[in-house]
């Protein structure tokens, strides 16, 4: 349901408070008290049966004894009765509801069954539900402190949202004191209905809200939390907290991979690939948190750090440096300046250190000097108490300035205790954030670059590869759906190889002999020297059971490690299968041992892994994960996570590797694991790079049933490739439609160059002359669970061209869309325009949408006749020159109906 009726709660013109109470110390006391003292201006109703007046407001037996309509109940009586309570909200038509009443989930099976009935009842009524077991939630603009919490927060841009209530208060507490000031603050509760998706969805829609702050236990439907957090984290900064590290790691892992990939590792990859920003403690939840509401994002690295204290300086610049960043180097421009106004003896460099000594009017000088400075970014004031220094004076002539001048981020650490308390507090109130020490300040600037650099990282264009990708899906699902047919959860090596040839990854020939006999007539055929492993699906790990011999170069020698292989197998795992042995050709020389491989998440579906190799793989635990799918970009992102990446792009005697050729792979694991939500877990290891070959000479897959069809099983959207096809146009065009791909950004460059200023100014109703590389991010890399945007591509010309494209953005509410169309300019009128929109109404409305709208200049009559074509609403917006279209997916038929359309369009 996403954000539906979620106004109903963040803005209610009317709300019903179900327990409230007059006795102090309840919660229903508290709730109607801070109501009431909150200044909320809404219609307010309590209900107790107990009461004839709450508050000095009338009070209700029953909400059904409320004759005025409610937009918000709120709910705090014993978890028993929610049930029927929510029953009789939806009886009321009331929108949202709060559940503040504890006893759910939490406390077991009765627990649970309770929330499957409230959930249940409030589904009736299309009724939303924030918690149980909640602290409740404020919303500052609409004066609604809807929680039992003891302070309302300051008012202020930040979106706050916490599954835990004691999280809330600490945060609470904290903001007021530093002056921080909220938009929202919601105690998220049991997450019964209203989850963190659906609120990222809904709070960062807001333009009024700048960032938003989370504190995470667990989740509840990642893939919506994956979307909203992709599309509001490019516009706005997400930070968050999750706790339980502790839970990290796999448990029962059949290999490398699954013992790699743990729980926590992979809540980071996914907040990675989401644009957020992760922290690790609540101190710097909080300072982030300070930092984002007071001042700009750092646009780069480069922070300057002015202090009256050498030592503290210093502390800084090591905090920097432990962080990966170092101060930026001053011009030459800028020490001349500094030179003008500062003492002949001050540091000359970068920490600035202006001396024990420095007046307000000093501290004035050096931070007008570093404003104006091109190369500084962000700027850190550290103060320390000192007999000649007066915290007071400095913070207020900072201020002064800070007024007057435009400046990058500049934050603060005035350190001490009571003596620079009054300096904390005048910048505080002048928006300024202030830490107590250097390495808080340093962490907090840290988390912000990061995010300022993962922003441009999601804005990049992925390159295409130099050829396409061809994949052999039957065999493989012949094999795997095979294994699972037989009650076979673990391939062989020479099965798990068979399948990933189908997926093009190159593997070394395996053969299996079951005697001595035949593993010396197989070592001949492939050729001397070879390699010989223990053929057993119990036996995961062959070297520790004796399992490999290397180097065999003779009828000898073949034979005895086949006794030894076989001797070995039965000691190590008495209750193994040995079904013989594998034989595979000797690899004389290796330039790298890498690992790859999936293992399939409990919540987040398959995550990939890439690291070192070898037998060295679990000891130097050089490795990192990312979730599918990927593309070149994305694959070169997860292997420069590595120590061993630097050394593939050539460490001293060592050449460098074929990096565009790992990308492949990735990316073609990366296909096979999309496809078959049935791989648990897969590992080759060690993969061999040699020059420009690579070669997967050991595998090993494990397959299990999955509940869920492709790509289904994914957190983040794949590339739908149902939606592609070839159409013959009215005009004779023979054109292919397929979705958009973030590597289409070159021809979608091509395609707006090649359109007239008038196509321009009717597309995009201003004059562009360039796209900008956020918006041209923004039009390829879509989530294509919300969005969709099919581009026309003509394969006749020596490269591909394109000549036209449509979209919708779907609205968070996963019903409405907005619509736009461009064709160049040749192409108008032969039938382009409305293929396009043809199939995107189809998909529109096999995804549940119900209405698409768009804007159309009065004069773009081409557009406004295709969309009369397709059965649109056009009406004219009075006083503007534009006509609003509307689409109304419920009336407009499917099939040849449509057919019929374009071949009316057309002609």
């Amino acid at each position: 349901m996403s954000v539906y009726n979620l106004e109903k709660i963040f803005e209610p013109t009317s709300l019903t408070i179900i327990g409230a109470n007059e006795k102090e110390g309840t919660i229903g006391y508290s709730l109607i008290k801070n109501i009431v003292q909150g200044g909320y201006e809404g219609d307010l109703y309590p209900v107790n049966p107990k009461y004839e007046r709450i508050s000095g407001l009338p009070a209700y037996p029953s909400v059904l004894d409320i004759t005025h309509p409610i937009d918000l109940a709120i709910i705090a009586t014993p978890m028993a009765k929610v049930s029927s309570i929510v029953k009789e909200c939806v009886r009321a038509e009331i929108g949202g509801a709060i559940i503040i009443s504890a006893g759910g989930k939490e406390i077991g099976l009765k627990g649970k069954q309770v929330e499957r009935e409230i959930k249940e009842e409030a589904a009736k009524g299309g009724l939303r539900v924030i918690g149980p077991n909640c602290m409740g939630i404020v919303s500052s603009e609409r004066k609604l402190n809807a929680s039992f919490g003891t302070l309302m927060p300051l008012s202020g841009t930040l979106a706050f949202i916490s599954q835990s209530g004691a999280i809330c208060s600490a945060i609470l507490d904290l903001s007021i004191k530093e002056g921080i000031g909220f938009k929202y603050f919601v105690s998220i509760g049991s997450m019964l209905d209203v989850d963190f998706g659906d609120l990222i969805n809904y709070l960062g829609n807001d333009p009024q809200v700048t960032s938003i702050v989370l504190y995470v236990e667990d989740l509840t439907n990642i893939r919506k939390f994956m979307s909203a957090s992709r599309a509001v984290s490019r516009v706005k900064p997400i930070v968050v907290l999750k706790a339980g590290k502790s839970k990290a790691g796999a448990r029962a892992a059949s290999s490398h991979t699954g013992a790699m990939a743990g729980e926590d590792a992979v809540y980071d990859a996914a907040f990675r690939r989401a644009g957020i920003v992760r922290v690790d403690n609540i101190e710097e939840l909080f300072d982030c948190a300070e930092l984002m509401a007071k001042r700009a994002i750092p646009s780069g690295p480069d922070l300057a750090i002015i202090t009256n204290g050498g030592g503290p300086g210093v502390m800084a610049a090591d905090a920097l440096s432990t962080q990966g960043l170092e101060p930026v180097v001053l011009s030459e421009e800028t020490i001349k300046q500094l030179d003008e106004c500062l003492p002949s003896h001050w540091s000359k460099g970068n920490p600035i250190d202006i001396l024990g000594d420095a007046s307000p009017e000093r501290w004035q000088r050096a931070l007008e000097v570093c404003l104006s400075a091109p190369e500084i970014k962000a700027l850190v004031l550290i103060f320390v108490s000192q007999a000649l220094s007066n915290a007071t004076k400095v913070a207020l002539a900072t201020v002064e300035l800070l007024k007057v001048k435009p400046y990058p981020p500049v934050f603060a650490v005035w350190m001490g205790g009571e003596n620079v308390e009054q300096g904390r507090r005048i910048l505080n109130e002048a928006g300024i954030p202030t830490y107590e020490t250097p390495e808080r300040a340093i962490s907090a600037f840290r988390y912000m670059y990061f995010y300022a650099r993962n922003l441009e990282m999601l804005q990049q264009i992925p390159p295409k590869l130099p050829r396409s990708l061809q994949f052999q899906r039957a065999p493989a699902e012949k094999m795997i759906h095979g294994a699972l047919q037989q009650d076979t959860s673990l391939l062989t090596e020479s099965e798990s190889k068979a399948v990933l040839k189908c997926y093009g990854i190159p593997v070394n020939r395996t053969e299996v002999a079951d005697s001595p006999e035949e593993a010396v007539r197989l070592a001949q055929e492939i050729g001397y020297p070879v390699v010989m492993k223990i053929h057993s699906r119990e036996i995961v790990h062959k070297s520790d059971a004796g399992g490999v011999q290397l180097n065999l170069r003779s009828e000898e020698d073949v034979r005895n490690a086949f006794s030894k292989i076989v001797e070995g197998g039965r000691t190590y795992g008495r209750d193994a299968k040995i079904m013989g042995v594998t034989i595979q050709r000797m690899l004389n020389r290796s330039d790298y041992e890498l690992i790859v491989g999936s293992k399939r998440d409990e919540q987040f579906g398959p995550v990939i892994l890439f690291g070192m190799g070898g037998f060295m793989t679990e000891i130097l635990k050089d490795q990192a994960i990312a979730l599918p799918p990927l593309n070149r970009l994305l694959a070169r992102r997860l292997m420069e996570s590595t120590r061993v990446f630097q050394m593939l792009r050539g460490y001293r005697n060592r050449p460098s590797a074929n990096i565009e050729l790992l990308e492949e792979i990735l990316i073609r694991l990366s296909k096979l694991v999309t496809d078959f939500p049935e791989i648990a877990e897969l590992d080759i290891n060690p993969m061999i790079l040699t020059g420009d070959q690579v070669c997967a000479v050991d595998a090993r897959m494990v397959v299990k049933p999955s509940d869920v069809l492709s790509p289904d099983h994914l957190v983040i959207s794949p590339y739908p490739n149902q939606y592609e096809l070839s159409v013959t146009t009215k005009g004779g065009l023979n054109i292919f439609v397929r979705p958009i791909k973030p590597e289409d950004a070159p021809l979608l460059i091509r395609l707006f160059h090649a359109l007239s200023e008038k196509s321009i100014y009717y597309r995009f109703l201003s004059p562009l002359k360039s796209l900008p590389p956020d918006m041209l991010a923004r039009f390829t890399q879509i989530d294509y669970d919300r969005d969709m945007a099919l581009v026309a591509l003509d394969y006749t010309y020596e490269e591909e061209k394109m000549l036209g494209v449509a979209r919708f953005m779907g609205y968070p509410d996963g019903k409405r869309g907005e619509i736009a169309v461009a064709v160049c300019d040749p192409w108008q009128g032969k039938g382009v325009g409305a293929a396009l929109m043809q199939h995107l109404i189809a998909i529109a409305r096999e995804r549940g949408f119900e209405s698409l709208w768009g804007i159309v200049l009065a004069e773009n009559t081409h557009m406004l006749a295709l969309a009369r074509g397709v059965g649109a609403q056009v009406s004219l917006i009075p006083g503007t020159g534009q006509y609003e279209l509307k689409i109304d997916l419920k009336k407009i038929s499917n099939g040849e109906n449509h057919a019929r359309t374009i071949q009316n369009l057309d002609s």
